[in-house]
């Protein structure tokens, strides 16, 4: 029996072997760049082969009326995980199953008018065997990712997504690199096929994303903007004693002007007051200080587009009129786009 003395010696020389391995003939960039260079050839490689397969296959999970079922076990499972997260944020409903689970219960959730989708680089996991079966039984349409067509996973197929046979960038281990690269990238290219297929728009992701600065960035004008009352409008014919009058009490440094027919025709700004001190403001009318052909955005536009259109280029400005068939429907001021978290 080894005493606990002489066992945690051992330890200690071999942590202290790992601490101490030289660094000064080890180029840690000159690595990343061999790994980067390795998997981008890979990725070059699976874009240039994508075939007719891959539209067959787009073709079939568009039309699918149930779900998409991802699966894979190891490094394959965490990526179809993902790629189960993107296809359904991006409007396709999928979930990930794992095969083990599955065996013990969980194939129920996997109907006939789904299809799984199945990761292994080798085909030959063992755990997906009842996966397959169970999708071979019921005819539930099944599409491998991996690299090897004659595998048992790609021969039991109904559809393979081909990756190439390309090394794995850790070449003294194998460990799961280019392969895991190639998998999320050819999900990532679905996810957006199918996306496009749909007609997908940022209207529908923003749904997905209520949440957080994806969100906040996904936010339309309509949804921060200020409407009725609480706008700062004036006929063409105001004066400008009137004009000061709205801008005060609605407080956004500014009053609109439209004409008799309700048309937003310029805006007065506090820098339009600071520059025209030197006239009689009061009895001035507001035509002949305003600024003719604003800047103006709709209210169906994301507001990280207004926050664009009111910093991007001079003049800039702190707010903005939202209108509609050129009527004032509200006005947008970049303290609410702060409180948002967009700007």
């Amino acid at each position: 029996m080894v005493s606990t003395k002489s066992s945690k010696t051992r330890c200690s020389h071999s942590q202290t072997s790992l601490i101490q391995t030289p660094m000064t003939k080890f180029n840690a960039i000159a690595v990343a760049q061999r790994v980067l260079k390795i998997e981008t050839d890979a990725l070059m490689t699976l874009s240039d082969n994508l075939g007719e397969e891959f539209t067959n296959i787009v073709t079939l999970l568009h039309a699918l009326k149930g779900r998409t079922i991802l699966a894979g076990v190891g490094k394959s499972g965490h990526v179809a995980r993902k790629i189960a997260a993107t296809l359904a944020s991006t409007g396709t409903t999928s979930l990930f199953v794992h095969p083990t689970e599955a065996s013990h219960g969980d194939m129920g959730m996997i109907h006939a008018e789904d299809a799984v989708i199945a990761l292994s680089r080798s085909g030959e996991t063992k755990e997906l065997a009842d996966m397959i079966g169970y999708c071979k039984r019921f005819g539930v349409p099944l599409i491998a990712m991996t690299c090897k067509p004659n595998s048992t996973l790609g021969r039991s197929a109904d559809h393979v997504l081909l990756l190439p046979d390309m090394p794995e960038a850790c070449s003294i281990t194998g460990a799961p690199t280019t392969s895991t690269t190639l998998q999320i990238a050819l999900g990532d290219a679905l996810a957006v096929a199918l996306l496009e297929a749909r007609g997908f728009t940022s209207k529908d992701f923003k749904t997905f994303h209520p949440g957080g600065a994806l969100g906040a960035q996904l936010s339309c004008v309509s949804d921060l903007m200020h409407t009725g009352a609480h706008m700062p409008l004036i006929n063409i014919d105001t004066r400008m004693d009137i004009a000061l009058e709205v801008m005060s009490e609605k407080g956004f440094g500014c009053v609109g002007i439209v004409d008799s027919h309700g048309q937003f025709i310029g805006i007065i700004t506090d820098g339009d007051i600071r520059r025209n001190l030197d006239k009689d403001l009061i009895h001035t009318n507001v035509k002949t200080i305003m600024t003719p052909q604003s800047k103006t955005i709709t209210p169906d536009a994301l507001a990280a587009q207004a926050l664009h259109l009111m910093t991007a280029q001079a003049p800039k400005v702190m707010q903005i009129f939202v209108v509609e068939n050129n009527k004032p429907v509200g006005i947008l001021h970049m303290h609410d786009l702060l409180r948002a978290g967009i700007a």
